[in-house]
Formats: C-alpha cells, sequence, structure tokens
C-alpha cells in the first residue's frame, strides 16, 4: 500500500485537483492503480480535507475525462495511434492480440467490462477508437455505466477508512472481489436479456 500513502500525501497538498489530474493520468497508462488514487481520494475526505461528495463528481470526472481522450485519440489518428512511442509500449503484439480477442467474443460489452481490467484498460479504450467499434455514444455509456459502479465504491471505502487503516486496507482487497462480483452480475444480466431478445426476435420473425 506504499503508493497510498504517497497519494494520501500529494492530495492533501494539491486537493481536488491533483486527484482529477492523476485519474486522468492513469488513463494513459500511469503506474498508479486507478482504485488506489479513488481511495487516496475518499481517505482526504475523510480527514476533512475535502468535501467526499464532491470527491465522488471530480474522481468520476477524472476517471471519464482519461477514458475519453484515450478512445478519442483513437478514434481520430486510427491505426497511426498504435505508432506513437508511449503508446507502442503499452500495446505490444501481444496485448493487441488479446484486446481484439475479447471484442470478437464479447462486442462493445468489452468496454464495460474493461474498467475492471486495470492491465487491459488504455489499450482496449484505443483500440475501441482506432478501429471504430464503438460509437462515441455507446462508448461513454458503457463507461460511464462502469464508472458509476466502481468510483464510489472507492471513494467511499477511503472515506469511512480514513482513521483505520488496517480495516481500509483488508476492505480494499474485499472491495476488489465485490466490483468482480458486480461485473459477472451486470454481465450475467446482459447476456440473459440478449438471449431472450434474440428468442422473441426469432419468434415474431416465425
Amino acid at each position: 500500500m506504499e503508493p497510498l500513502t504517497w497519494l494520501v500525501t500529494f492530495f492533501t497538498q494539491y486537493g481536488y485537483f491533483a486527484v482529477f489530474g492523476v485519474l486522468m493520468a492513469c488513463g494513459f497508462g500511469l503506474p498508479i492503480p486507478e482504485d488506489i488514487s479513488l481511495v487516496a481520494g475518499g481517505i482526504i475526505s475523510g480527514l476533512h480535507y475535502t468535501n467526499v461528495h464532491t470527491m465522488f463528481f471530480v474522481g468520476l470526472a477524472g476517471v471519464l475525462v482519461g477514458d475519453g481522450v484515450v478512445f478519442t485519440t483513437g478514434r481520430l489518428l486510427g491505426q497511426r495511434a498504435f505508432s506513437l512511442p508511449l503508446i507502442r509500449r503499452l500495446m505490444t503484439p501481444e496485448r493487441y492480440a488479446r484486446v481484439q480477442g475479447k471484442f470478437a467474443r464479447h462486442g462493445s460489452w468489452v468496454v464495460f467490462a474493461a474498467r475492471f481490467m486495470p492491465g487491459l484498460r488504455t489499450p482496449i479504450f484505443l483500440t475501441a477508437g482506432a478501429t471504430r467499434q464503438v460509437s462515441f455514444l455507446r462508448f461513454f455509456m458503457l463507461d460511464g455505466l462502469a464508472a458509476v459502479i466502481s468510483v464510489p465504491i472507492w471513494v467511499y471505502l477511503g472515506y469511512l477508512g480514513a482513521d483505520n487503516r488496517e480495516w481500509l486496507v483488508q476492505m480494499v482487497k474485499r472491495g476488489q472481489t465485490a466490483t468482480l462480483a458486480i461485473l459477472a452480475l451486470v454481465l450475467g444480466t446482459a447476456l440473459v436479456a440478449f438471449y431472450i431478445r434474440r428468442r422473441n426476435r426469432k419468434q415474431w420473425q416465425a
């Protein structure tokens, strides 16, 4: 949890702007876990440096703006985006193949799931834009839905555990499991809805 200690100190000094900036940078592959950054934002709210509800919206904005910039970069540059020095380090041929495989199997819902896959988040968003497999509207709807689920978990968890770091460390681990469980539930519901819709369409056509 060393990054957490550093982030709490940094955020305490510079407040909302620091939280927003770090979360934006996370979208470009900054080697700091996004969930830990959000927890740190919650902690400084719990220590009364900021307002926790405002912190939630700042965290949500930082996450969505960072994701949107990555997606838009891919959208504007197309395949040329993969030749940029920073992107080239993030998007290895093996990682690109994994991302393409996920899009082939799961379609645009990969954008939703990417919020819960830190190592693949940026490559997925960049690929979604560069290959034009997802429209602007659908990207922001799916990414926004995932962010609305995940961001408050981390921010309010940090707020509640600001004065009890040992408890917080344990809850962060449980929170990671909880977000994966929520992901599985949402994706499972989406698959069932898709199956029912497809079956009803076939019956209607028959």
